[in-house]
Parts: structure tokens; C-alpha cells; sequence
């Protein structure tokens, strides 16, 4: 795996990685981009990264004023949209395979919408979520927690600062109702607090109401007429945003849709195998590998 600076057009350096075979492009096997959820987290995709990269090159990277990577100004979707077009001339690719996890499904739309020249294939991961489901969702997050840890949870939230081990003690609360197996779950949001702090809450505000300027759930139509043939969606039936959702999206833009049963929104902790197949068939229909 390399890890390098990208200098975008507004001076902004951005963390990237790449793995897998170098120079499959040329030789008709478009490479992936993998686009992390958030807003304002940094990349945790490697594992994900890792079930596909002797398919063909990988690239990950974190999105501006997360992890590695520098910030300037106010976070719009287009400042986003225009990062990963740098990033993939940079990178010196035509066009890619844009694989996005929960937020990075929005993300990977609003470029298939701007640029859909470049969009050799799209796998949608545990989103994009339209139309009516965040209350479903907050339905399901709070039948997970006891009364106690959601009375905690709203507290924290109530906040005007937090101090660290609050800010750790929040993020778990929000995050373990993402996981079907509750056995674990706890275990995972801790791991995952401890390798995406900070959160960079500024540019989760700003991206989410940019995202309502010009919602998302208002382009279906011209998204469905971009998408190229093949695009995906993989989900869990255990996530707690609704499956249903992904169901019903994916019959509106002709995607195939697989929901993995026992998995969350992170369904490569839970659902190793059953994702691993998922995910690499929906990536291999769309890398075309020369014989």
C-alpha cells in the first residue's frame, strides 16, 4: 500500500492511498475509488480495500479537514465533488469505479450527477438513505439502547462542549445502535471513536445542510439516466436506517440490490463473508477483466 499528498486547486492537500496492481486502467480494468461515510470523519476503509484490490487498483482518501488531510473554507458538496475530480486526474484516471460507504453514497451520487463521464461503474454501501427514514431510524437506534444510555446520550448531547472522555462516552452511545450483533456492538463503536477522532463537527453542519439546499431525493430520476449499467447497492437487514429504503431506491435507478441478513451499517465486521462474495461480485461486473 502507498500512502501520498495530493495538492488539490485551492492548495488543500489530501491524504490518498493506493493498493492493488498498478497499470490495470490500460488494460480495460477501470480502477476504484472507494469514498468514506461521515460527514467528518476520516477514511475507514481499508478493510473494505483489502477484499478487493487483486481485482484492480484501489484508491482511498480523506475527504478535506479529516485525518491526514488539510482544510480551507466552508465545506460545500461541490468543494467535495471538485476534490475527487482532482483526485482522479491526479491520479491519472478517466474514469473509476466509485464504491461509497453511508454518507459516500450521497457523495458518489452528486459526482455521478456533475461528471458522469468519469463513472465507470457505481457499489453503493449501506445508503444512499432518501425520502422518510431518519425517524424509522431513530426508532431503531433508541429500541437499542436501555432507558438509562438514551436519558445518557441525550444529555451529552444537550451539551454546549464536551470534554474528551464525554466526546468518547457520546460517539459510542451514537454509534454501537449501527450493529446488528449487540453482543459486539460496543465493542466496535469504541474502535471505531478511537480511530476517527476528532470529528470535524464544522464540516458536518456545512455539508448537511449544503445537502439540503439541493436534495438528493430530487435528482432520482436524472441519477437513474447517469448511473452506468451494473451499478449496485449492498446493505444489512440489521441496519438500523431501513432496508426497505435501499430496496425500493434500487428498483428506481435499476441497480441490483443484495441485503445481508445478521449485518449493520458496517457489514464487513459482521457479515464478513457474506459481503466479501457481495462485494467482489459487484466490483468484478463492472472491472471487466481482459481474458
Amino acid at each position: 500500500m502507498t500512502v501520498a499528498w495530493v495538492e488539490v486547486d485551492d492548495g488543500v492537500r489530501l491524504r490518498t492511498w493506493q493498493s492493488g496492481p498498478a497499470g490495470v486502467a490500460g488494460a480495460g480494468r477501470p480502477p476504484v475509488v472507494l469514498v468514506h461515510g461521515g460527514p467528518g470523519l476520516p477514511d475507514y476503509l481499508e478493510p473494505v480495500s483489502a477484499l478487493i484490490d487483486d481485482l484492480t487498483r484501489v484508491y482511498r482518501y480523506d475527504q478535506r479537514g479529516t485525518g491526514g488531510s488539510g482544510w480551507s473554507g466552508r465545506h460545500t458538496v461541490a468543494r467535495h465533488v471538485r476534490d475527487l475530480e482532482n483526485l482522479m486526474d491526479a491520479w491519472g484516471h478517466d474514469r473509476m469505479i466509485l464504491v461509497g460507504h453511508s454518507y459516500g453514497t450521497d457523495l458518489v451520487s452528486f459526482f455521478a450527477l456533475a461528471h458522469p463521464e468519469r463513472v465507470a461503474g457505481v457499489v453503493y454501501l449501506c445508503g444512499p438513505f432518501v425520502g422518510p427514514w431518519r425517524e424509522p431510524t431513530r426508532v431503531a437506534e433508541r429500541a437499542r439502547r436501555s432507558p438509562a444510555q438514551q436519558d445518557r446520550l441525550d444529555h451529552l448531547d444537550s451539551l454546549a462542549s464536551r470534554c474528551d472522555d464525554e466526546e468518547v462516552e457520546y460517539l459510542a452511545l451514537s454509534w454501537f445502535t449501527d450493529h446488528a450483533d449487540q453482543d459486539n456492538a460496543w465493542t466496535w463503536a469504541l474502535a471505531s471513536v478511537r480511530a476517527m477522532r476528532p470529528i470535524n463537527w464544522v464540516m458536518n453542519a456545512q455539508l448537511n445542510a449544503d445537502k439540503r439546499v439541493d436534495p438528493l431525493e430530487h435528482a432520482i430520476d436524472r441519477l437513474r439516466a447517469v448511473l452506468p449499467a451494473g451499478s449496485a447497492i449492498i446493505g444489512g437487514a440489521g441496519d438500523p436506517r431501513p432496508a426497505a429504503l435501499l430496496r425500493s431506491l434500487g428498483a428506481e435507478l435499476g441497480c441490483a440490490v443484495t441485503i445481508i441478513p445478521g449485518a449493520g451499517h458496517h457489514p464487513w465486521l459482521e457479515r464478513p463473508g457474506e459481503f466479501r462474495a457481495a462485494l467482489r461480485s459487484a466490483v468484478g461486473q463492472q472491472v471487466h477483466p481482459v481474458d
